[in-house]
């Protein structure tokens, strides 16, 4: 079953389970659909889902950039060495935000939910994982 969107139980999960008030590293993992798929009835033109993607990404890093966060990497991903051997992903992207606050209200922001229509339709399935930097 892909995962392309966060339930209300997750989203409260995250809220409670992430430090407050420290900064945060979301690690997402992507596979794209071959072509995008938007919900029928839609009046977006046909695109693949690296396209859709990328249509999300010009709203989103824009929000991303409004809360104080930044790419911090976006990546190719080739092979997975130590997966189950169905799993595989097309790229890595890792952005940091200032807090989860600040992630939080940027997912509430209406012009960011209205993008995630594109990041839906490009998605075949994803992981968003909340990290926090580890200082050895």
């Amino acid at each position: 079953m892909p995962s392309l969107n966060p339930s209300r139980e997750q989203l409260a999960e995250f809220a409670e389970r992430m430090p407050d008030n420290t900064p945060i590293l979301m690690l997402n993992l992507l596979r794209f659909n071959a072509q995008a798929a938007y919900p029928e009835g839609n009046s977006h033109a046909p695109c693949s889902g690296q396209q859709a993607y990328a249509i999300y990404s010009k709203t989103a890093l824009g929000k991303v950039q409004g809360v104080g966060g930044n790419v911090e990497l976006l990546a190719a991903a080739h092979v997975a060495l130590i997966a189950p051997a169905d799993e595989h992903w097309d790229q890595m992207l890792l952005v940091r935000y200032p807090s989860k606050q600040a992630f939080l209200s940027m997912i509430n922001d209406p012009a960011y939910q209205a993008a995630t229509v594109h990041r839906t339709a490009a998605l075949a399935d994803s992981r968003l994982i909340g990290t926090t930097v580890v200082t050895p």
